[in-house]
């Protein structure tokens, strides 16, 4: 039996994706914080091998991934939070919040997973459109999924040696329990079921990289080419639309 290790699986693209490679008979360790709905998964599809993680806690990652008993050659490292900043005032707290889940949670699955790694292992990392391009209030939760995407596209090139692959996959707005919490308009909006088969479609053609709905992630593609000054008069004019 095939299997998957996939963190942020209690709710929302995780959650999805954790169902449907349990349906296509994967044997799939399910990561997140959740013990409640990661039993429901346990129930929903007895495939599915619940783990309860925080990702920000090095040691309690050591302690989880030691439940693998079934080294996985696909490992989706999903889990992430979201807020935003109000009117530009930064604050520290919420910066500190943000990338201890989104960069140093990634980092430290990363670190304690990689002596497994090897000429099978395809590595995906779940970062965001966010980055392409500066967006209003997103100051924390954009340039940590800039750092995430540096960080994968960076191993990339530094794991290839060893065979190990890596896919960066960015998201556009997907209808979660984070972005219910949204008070602004989220073009293109699509379902965790939407998301999880683009980025199971694109794991099985061996993409490096998994961005979607496709228009959007396009469009934004397209103005991250611009000068930056031109970025900033666009975005301006498109969020303001929007609000």
């Amino acid at each position: 039996m095939e299997s998957v290790l996939i963190t942020g699986a209690s709710s929302g693209i995780g959650e999805q994706l954790a169902k449907d490679y349990a349906a296509d008979g994967y044997l799939v360790y399910a990561c997140g914080q959740s013990e409640e709905r990661l039993e429901g998964l346990k129930e929903y599809n007895p495939n599915i091998h619940p783990i309860r993680c925080n990702v920000t806690e090095l040691d309690e990652v050591h302690k989880a991934f030691a439940e693998v008993s079934l080294f996985p050659n696909l490992i989706i490292l999903n889990a992430g939070t979201c807020e935003y900043i109000e009117h530009g005032q930064i604050d520290v707290d919420l910066f500190k919040r943000i990338y201890d889940v989104n960069v140093f949670g990634l980092l430290n699955c990363i670190q304690v997973l990689q002596d497994n790694f090897s000429n099978k292992t395809r590595l995906v990392i779940v970062g965001s459109t966010a980055s392409y391009i500066p967006l209003p209030r997103a100051e924390a939760y954009g340039s940590s999924k800039a750092a995430v995407a540096y960080i994968a596209n960076s191993l990339a090139v530094d794991l290839a040696p060893q065979g190990v692959k890596i896919t960066l996959v960015s998201p556009g707005f997907v209808k979660t329990p984070l972005t219910d919490k949204n008070d602004f308009a989220m073009p293109m909006l699509v379902s965790t079921e939407f998301a999880s088969e683009k980025i199971r479609q694109g794991i099985d053609m061996g993409k490096t990289e998994i961005h979607f709905p496709l228009k959007f992630s396009l469009l934004l593609k397209v103005i991250s080419l611009l000068p930056t000054s031109l970025q900033l008069a666009v975005v301006k004019r498109m969020t303001r639309r929007q609000r």
